[in-house]
């Protein structure tokens, strides 16, 4: 089996075809890219790479397959090199869920626990060191000593620092070549098929990938656990966090769901026994309301009836405990995921792993224009001058904020929009479209807010990749880690900006009859007894569940399509003719298989939609709810994705799920003060609250205490009296109820905060971020680890014969090879955590 599978294509192509006039152009590029490619592949055998290639042709098109190996003294160069942490001493399995090991220790069947074969060892690790083999566990089997995704990184690093041509020119790594199609693609080869032979296989004889598809992204596991150490140890460990992380977020909705479901249902059997809204409802006691606008016609409070009922299941007594609940729910759940993430970083052997271990990026290191000593390794490394970057990261900001400016005038477009459609419906004499005004505007401008959302993350992300990449950081987690920020921020202001109006804004500034308040010309819009809430509410529905849906079916179909045409143009014509006898299935299987895209789109996904049910969930308790059965069918989906149609990724080392987990916090504490502002002035809670402890503790006559009375100058004019909601004297100055709630607000923010913050830094106080059995368990081991390399030295003797010819073969090939040892001979082994 190979290590790393490189493909080309040659053949007339389309454009090529078309494109007669310019046909010296392109022999001349394709000459120079048949260049790159021949020095590419004689750089790679010089490093010690065995490199053998096969054709096959598809019509009249060739394909070429490039297999690349690794021999063994390559590999410990490497793995040296890189700091790579190898086996010393094998542990008992244990099981990874606190819950199996609690239940069956009471000796209950746990329906969710699942017996996968071929479960992952644990070790004692440190850095490989090749003087030092003979004490490395399994190094008298040089075939499986490095696990299939320790060949992958070695291969990965070499095929991006190998050079083709003058390497200031940028003319170095196969991503350069992959950018400039000389190559079609790269990758490390999957296990074998994912499928099952309809005969069946025994648990032991299925490969790795079998085993993730049959015990993990088949349907049928939607209530297993995830076998997440199979999931590492496959895909590496920073895929194996996101999924981690996902099943521990799914896990935790369950309770928010709940609660959730609850809220809503007190909502649908106390609708019918409020008071406020038996009084809207009643016609006998019908009471005629203001013009909503200076050309709009009166309409009587009962044709509101509907709406406020409907607005009656989102905002009602149960509003406050879910807003306190989400808040503390949003806390919790970070601090307990600390801890689950402390506890997986243990077990996947890189809770110590550092930045500084971490090697530059390809590129950064030959673009970079000078170098300078690292005062943690004290080894000379590139250096890109800080003046330089934060020239450039100010630039980047720049564009950021005029992409952001384009988004706030989209926002005003649709505000102008959704007032427009409401000032025409109004003054349309037909009682249904009188009634439904604001939810006709409400809907359609929603769904134009969805397309502006969709597009705007089409044009921006391809920028902010960019951007990114100009700045020149010096390592693939900086690179992604702003890259992410970026992204975050766009779509966070694209996705939140419309609900943020309709949230706290809408309504605010519309005046009163007869000083009537405009932007641009038009009439700002109004609330009216909760319509607010119930917009936002169906604003929250349309673009989350809309938003929520749209993104699985694109993932159900897409990829599904996307190798099917693949697949089509890759082999047309159905006469595929091999010019050798060995069949080349291997790279031709994977190479149908989809280009591994990272994990960005899955995370963002998934961090907007906790945004969704932590800052605006009161405006829509039945949020987590969607949430759940959305993330359910997530995972399934994204198993699928990497196991069945996915090129397989090269292995990447991760600790936690990175900025990732600082968006979250910020956005929980976006959340707590989200959720204070929606319970001061949106929701109508604090009114009622008052009402009830200064006039009537039943609520009867509330209505009437909301309402105003029409100006006298605007009665004069009109010659009709009217009511309008509102806290005005009668001049349409601001009334002394208006102040008291006012203060009243002010300070439920300031209490609300003041409960959410000293209970979530109770919580961080008594739930530490690495449990302590992590801790004693890291230091237990270190020791052990030491004890055991002495107690192997002491009982068994070190194999100093093999050692140093182990040394003499390693010198004998160091010409071959551009990477410096790591060590001398006589060093101690630089011991990990594990």
């Amino acid at each position: 089996v190979p290590d790393y599978i490189l493909v080309w294509e040659e053949g007339p192509s389309k454009k090529q075809h078309k494109a007669r006039t310019n046909r010296e152009k392109y022999e001349k590029k394709d000459s120079e890219h048949d260049k790159w490619r021949l020095n590419f592949l004689t750089q790679l055998q010089a490093t010690g790479l065995l490199v053998e290639q096969h054709l096959v042709k598809s019509g009249k098109r060739s394909i070429h397959y490039v297999l690349l190996h690794a021999p063994w003294i390559v590999l410990c160069y490497y793995a040296e090199a890189l700091r790579i942490k190898m086996p010393l001493q094998a542990l008992p399995t244990q099981s990874s869920h606190g819950s199996t090991k609690l239940m069956r220790k009471l000796g209950i069947w746990n329906p969710l626990d699942e017996e996968v074969p071929d479960r992952p060892r644990d070790y004692y690790t440190c850095q490989f060191k090749g003087t030092k083999l003979s004490r490395f566990l399994g190094s008298n089997s040089p075939k499986t000593f490095f696990a299939s995704t320790i060949r992958h990184q070695i291969l990965s690093e070499i095929l991006e620092k190998t050079s083709f041509g003058h390497e200031r020119k940028g003319l170095f790594g196969i991503e350069h070549l992959l950018s400039e199609k000389v190559f079609k693609a790269a990758f490390p080869p999957h296990d074998g098929p994912f499928q099952i032979p309809p005969e069946g296989l025994a648990p032991e004889e299925m490969n790795q990938r079998q085993i993730l598809y049959h015990y993990w992204a088949k349907w049928s596991k939607w209530m297993k656990y995830q076998p997440l150490h199979h999931v590492r140890r496959y895909f590496g460990e920073k895929i194996a966090f996101y999924f981690a992380w996902l099943g521990f977020y799914t896990a935790w909705l369950l309770p928010a769901s709940l609660v959730g479901v609850v809220v809503f249902l007190v909502g649908c059997f106390t609708v019918s026994m409020d008071i406020p809204t038996q009084d809207i409802c009643d016609i006998e006691q019908d009471r005629w309301m203001c013009p909503l606008c200076s050309d709009c016609p009166f309409w009587k409070l009962s044709s509101i009836c509907k709406i406020t009922k409907i607005s009656r299941l989102f905002d009602n007594s149960g509003t406050v405990f879910f807003s306190v609940f989400m808040s503390l729910w949003a806390v919790t759940f970070l601090e307990y995921w600390k801890r689950r993430s402390a506890r997986l970083a243990h077990l996947w052997d890189c809770y110590d792993y550092k930045d500084y271990e971490e090697q530059p990026r390809p590129k950064f290191v030959v673009m970079a224009p000078m170098t300078t000593r690292n005062l943690v390794t004290n080894l000379e490394e590139p250096f890109f001058p800080k003046k330089s970057y934060f020239q450039r990261a100010f630039m980047s900001a720049s564009i950021i904020i005029a992409m952001v400016a384009t988004i706030v005038l989209l926002l005003i477009a649709i505000i102008l929009y959704r007032a427009t459609v409401t000032i025409l419906v109004s003054k349309s004499r037909n009682i249904f479209l009188l009634k439904w005004a604001p939810w006709i505007a409400g809907f359609t401008s929603a769904i134009m807010n969805l397309s502006f959302i969709l597009l705007l993350a089409k044009i921006y992300v391809p920028v902010a990749y960019a951007l990114t990449n100009w700045e020149m950081h010096k390592t693939q987690s900086k690179f992604e880690d702003s890259f992410v920020l970026k992204v975050f921020i766009f779509q966070f202001v694209n996705i939140n900006s419309f609900l943020i109006y309709i949230a706290f804004f809408k309504g605010r500034f519309s005046g009163y009859p007869g000083n009537y308040r405009t932007f641009f010309g038009i009439q700002n819009e109004n609330c009216i007894n909760g319509s607010c809430f119930v917009d936002l509410a169906q604003e929250m529905l349309i673009i989350m569940v809309g938003r929520q849906i749209f993104i699985s079916l694109l993932e159900i179909f897409i990829p599904k399509l996307q190798v099917w045409r693949h697949r089509k143009n890759l082999y047309a014509k159905q006469n595929k003719k091999k010019e050798e006898e060995n069949s080349n299935s291997l790279g031709e299987t994977n190479y149908e298989l989809l280009k591994y895209e990272g994990l960005f789109e899955e995370y963002l996904e998934m961090v907007i939609q906790f945004g969704f049910i932590t800052i605006f969930v009161v405006a829509c308790p039945l949020a987590p709810l969607f949430t759940l059965l959305n993330n359910w069918i997530e995972i399934r989906l994204d198993a699928q994705k990497f196991v069945c149609q996915y090129r397989r990724p090269v292995a990447e080392k991760a600790q936690n799920i990175g900025i990732w987990f600082q968006i979250l916090q910020v956005l929980t504490h976006l959340a707590v003060l989200s959720n204070a502002l929606l319970i001061a002035f949106t929701s109508d809670f604090l009114q009622r609250t008052y009402y009830q402890y200064t006039h009537s503790y039943d609520l009867h006559g509330y209505i009437n205490f909301t309402l105003a009375q029409a100006p006298k100058a605007f009665v004069l004019v009109s010659n009709h009296t009217c009511r309008y909601q509102a806290f005005r004297e009668g001049s349409g100055k601001r009334s002394f109820t208006f102040w008291n709630l006012l203060a009243i607000r002010l300070a439920f923010i300031i209490i609300f905060e003041h409960v959410i913050f000293p209970v979530a830094w109770l919580i961080n106080v008594l739930l530490p971020d690495v449990p302590e059995s992590v801790k004693v368990k890291v230091k237990q081991e270190y020791f052990l680890a030491k004890q055991a390399l002495a107690d192997h030295e002491i009982l068994f003797g070190t194999n100093k014969a093999k050692d140093q010819d182990i040394k003499r073969e390693l010198e004998d090939q160091e010409s071959l090879h551009p990477v410096q040892q790591a060590g001398a001979a006589g060093e101690e082994l630089d011991l990990g955590t594990k």
